[in-house]
């Protein structure tokens, strides 16, 4: 480890403790300015999917660990049913990972690099908007990662006065690691991946070894286990189809023939380098190759490949034959632990005369790209300004088929107002539903899972364990389709008496119209007549598990 101090003497210097003040500051003001966004941006596509399952506590779901659900079902039970209220739980404990992050990375080097760590992690752009503001599971998992990793540091790389520990401050420190290890667990499956990175490092490592006899470690992962019961219980109750599930995307899709699919590996490469930023995603990749140069004559060099590695090169080379699409975050807890050695490397270069001024550029263009970006990504997501005031050849002005991504970030407002004037809300014969599982996250948050609402589709994913169709039989339904008026007419239509177009719903933003919904009125939902074996749905409404044939 590095603990190289600059003179404290002289004022101009970055000290050790003015880190530790700045990196405190940092913390404070994205706390306040994610407050903000969390507040006032809608809900994304995946946000809006999952919020239905707050209002369904589970010992677990479909596709993800139950604790985000449980943290944002008490802070709703707060600030209301709000996007301040289902998003608090990752604002808060994103600021928390950052001073993880910096604990961490003051212990392998110095406080400098630590704030160094911080600041490239907070203007990347997939941990600082995603990770640290939406309501997902990422959050938790990242926070539980470092914290596990915090004290796991304790144990395998003490200082000079940790070693005077008693046999008892370690247990207690393992008792830590397996709470902090069974609270990640109960995030994201990704703790797999710190498991082996770490069981990888004590068997690489002939000073660690000792760990393996010792009973701290298995004691950590027995308390694990008890923290991921609710997990396996739910599962061993539902088929195990959530390890089904996230297992069958490691795999070619069904029905086709193994083969390589460069394009999916290239877009996976050109997605990450996005998400981080380019200028960004090249220093930290770097990074993974000196950890990795430096892991056989250094401890905590090879401490942070091996907690790093793994889930970067898995999800990566899975894409060369398993179409991930844009699911670019799954890297994210590998290239949050290269932060580490990264913040080290700024820090050295700025005491470099050659090299500093070039990092000094490089940090201010960091500083500035992602500080105007997001505050313009916002305010246009927010307001819509760029489709009033934008250059004519940039936004197309079609009648409704702009193709804006920010639109995502709109809560639907209009399908509660329409739903109210027709007296919809309030009318108890009535559900509503969609035939994709994105849209019908999007009508649910709209309607702030006031109305049952049915997925009609092979794909429904988690709502379709959260609202059960034969409770609705008899009722009649308000079908809602974006862009795909065929999937109604397919997957919806049969289990009707009759599938009628009414008006649509246009959804607007800051008085422009934007969007343009198909909405449609079915009478009489029933079993279907001809068997529809694709679609969990019909499986429900003849007595069985969606998933379960």
């Amino acid at each position: 480890m590095t603990n190289a101090t600059p003179d404290q003497n002289n004022p101009n210097k970055f000290t050790d403790s003015k880190a530790v003040k700045y990196t405190l500051t940092l913390i404070g003001l994205t706390f306040l300015a994610r407050l903000f966004i969390a507040a006032f941006t809608g809900l994304g596509i995946g946000e809006s999917y999952y919020f239905r399952g707050v209002l369904n506590l589970s010992l677990s779901y479909f596709d993800q660990p139950p604790l985000f659900f449980w943290l944002s079902w008490c802070t709703t039970k707060v600030f209301g049913l709000t996007n301040l209220g289902l998003r608090l739980p990752a604002v808060v404990l994103f600021a928390g990972t950052s001073w993880m992050l910096f604990l961490i990375t003051r212990r392998f080097f110095n406080a400098r690099a630590g704030f160094w760590a911080v600041l490239m992690m907070n203007l990347s752009a997939v941990f600082t908007i995603p990770v640290a503001t939406w309501f997902q599971p990422d959050a938790p998992l990242m926070f539980f990662w470092l914290a596990t990793t915090y004290f796991l540091v304790q144990i395998m790389l003490p200082s000079d006065e940790d070693k005077e520990r008693t046999s008892s401050q370690i247990y207690l420190l393992w008792i830590l690691v397996g709470i902090c290890m069974g609270l990640a667990t109960l995030s994201k499956y990704h703790v797999f991946f710190l498991f082996v990175g770490i069981f990888i490092f004590i068997a690489t490592k002939k000073s660690q070894r000792r760990w393996l006899t010792h009973p701290g470690p298995y004691l950590a992962v027995l308390i694990t286990l008890i923290f991921a019961s609710p997990i396996l219980y739910w599962n061993s109750q539902h088929n195990w189809i959530s390890f089904v599930f996230q297992g069958s995307r490691a795999a070619t899709a069904q029905g086709q023939h193994f083969q390589i699919h460069l394009d999916w590996f290239l877009r996976s490469f050109l997605g990450q380098a996005c998400w981080l930023l380019p200028w960004i995603w090249v220093p930290v990749v770097k990074q993974l190759y000196v950890s990795f140069k430096n892991r056989t004559t250094s401890q905590p060099y090879s401490f942070l490949f091996w907690t790093s590695v793994l889930p970067i090169v898995f999800f990566t080379v899975l894409t060369l034959w398993a179409d991930l699409q844009y699911h670019f975050h799954w890297q994210a807890p590998g290239y949050m632990m290269l932060f580490i050695p990264l913040g080290y490397s700024v820090d050295k270069h700025l005491h470099t005369p050659a090299k500093a001024r070039r990092t000094r550029r490089w940090l201010r263009f960091s500083v500035c790209f992602t500080v105007i970006t997001i505050t313009f990504l916002c305010a246009h997501m927010i307001t819509g300004f760029w489709q009033w005031y934008g250059p004519k050849y940039i936004v197309t002005h079609t009648h409704l088929g702009i193709d804006d991504p920010t639109l995502e970030g709109n809560d639907y407002k209009d399908i509660k107002a329409r739903f109210e004037k027709e007296g919809w809300l309030n009318n108890p014969n009535i559900f509503t539903g969609c035939p994709h599982w994105w849209l019908t996250g999007k009508v649910d948050w709209a309607l702030e899972g006031k109305k049952p609402i049915v997925c009609f589709s092979p794909d429904p994913r988690n709502l379709a364990f959260l609202v059960n169709p034969a409770d609705l039989k008899g009722k009649d339904c308000i079908l809602i389709s974006q862009n795909d008026p065929d999937a109604v007419n397919s997957d919806a239509r049969p289990f009707f008496d009759s599938v009628t177009r009414i008006d649509d719903i246009v959804v607007t933003r800051n008085g422009r119209a934007e969007l343009r919904l198909y909405t449609y009125y079915g009478k009489n939902f029933h079993e279907s007549k001809e068997p529809r074996q694709d679609l969990p749905v019909y499986w429900q409404l003849i007595g069985q598990a969606p998933f379960g044939h």
